[in-house]
């Protein structure tokens, strides 16, 4: 499994798309730093948790994209015909489907991680700041749930119909534009911009309402759900594969 998985890592980061993928993150990203986060959002800090929750939340919906384009290499058409060939194999086919899973996730954590770097280039440079331990908090609670719900719906999705994932790349573009309530203000990045100027205090501490931490860990626990339950389910496509080519004979 560790040298599938390997060759799965390969095959998504080392092609012209994750170089390109990677560049315009970090173009964006250092306009958002140098034109927004600089500036410091709702009266706090540039690099206080709610400056910095905002950068990340803007970067949210291009790490969406590229994790939901890694799957595209697995559930595409061709991947799925190709899945016959691994079904017959001696190893599972959910050992397969784990291993591709776990290379989408590597993938999606290395473009996090390169927000993340670009970020602390960004302090270092212009504020020679060094305080990484006050932001964990607001990486984790911002990055993680959607990354990982788009990487187990957007499998689901895509073994169902493969141009359902290209779809669901619109869904953090649309978020804004719906009425959401509070709690769900991490969702559409309104979170960390709008809830510091309720606390009453100047550059206030980090805090997550309850209604905010249930809505992101019922995101991530599904989306770790869903991960699992397609490997499980189905396998890798022994069925939907071979219905395809059976239908192209």
């Amino acid at each position: 499994m560790g040298k599938i998985f390997r060759y799965e890592c390969r095959r998504l980061l080392w092609n012209k798309f994750f170089a390109g993928l990677l560049l315009v993150l970090l173009f964006y990203g250092w306009q958002v730093l140098t034109g927004v986060t600089i500036l410091g959002v709702s009266h706090t800090a540039p690099f206080s948790p709610w400056s910095f929750g905002d950068y990340l939340s803007r970067m949210v919906p291009l790490l969406w994209i590229g994790s939901l384009f890694f799957l595209t290499f697995f559930t595409s058409g061709k991947a799925r015909r190709a899945a016959v060939l691994t079904d017959a194999a001696p190893m599972e086919p959910r050992r397969y489907a784990l291993a591709r899973c776990a290379a989408a996730l590597a993938g999606a954590a290395l473009l996090a991680l390169a927000c993340l770097a670009e970020a602390a280039v960004f302090y270092g440079w212009y504020f020679d700041w060094y305080g990484w331990e006050e932001l964990a908090l607001p990486a984790l609670a911002a990055l993680v749930p959607p990354l990982l719900f788009a990487l187990g719906s957007g499998w689901l999705l895509g073994w169902l119909r493969p141009w359902l994932v290209y779809v669901w790349m619109l869904v953090p573009f649309a978020l804004p534009a719906l009425p959401l309530p509070e709690a769900l203000g991490l969702w559409d990045g309104s979170f960390f911009t709008a809830y510091p100027l309720t606390l009453g205090a100047l550059d206030p501490a980090f805090s997550l309402p309850g209604g905010a931490a249930a809505a992101q860990g019922a995101l991530l626990l599904a989306g770790a759900g869903l991960l699992a339950l397609r490997p499980v389910g189905s396998g890798t496509g022994r069925r939907t594969g071979g219905e395809e080519i059976a239908r192209e004979k």
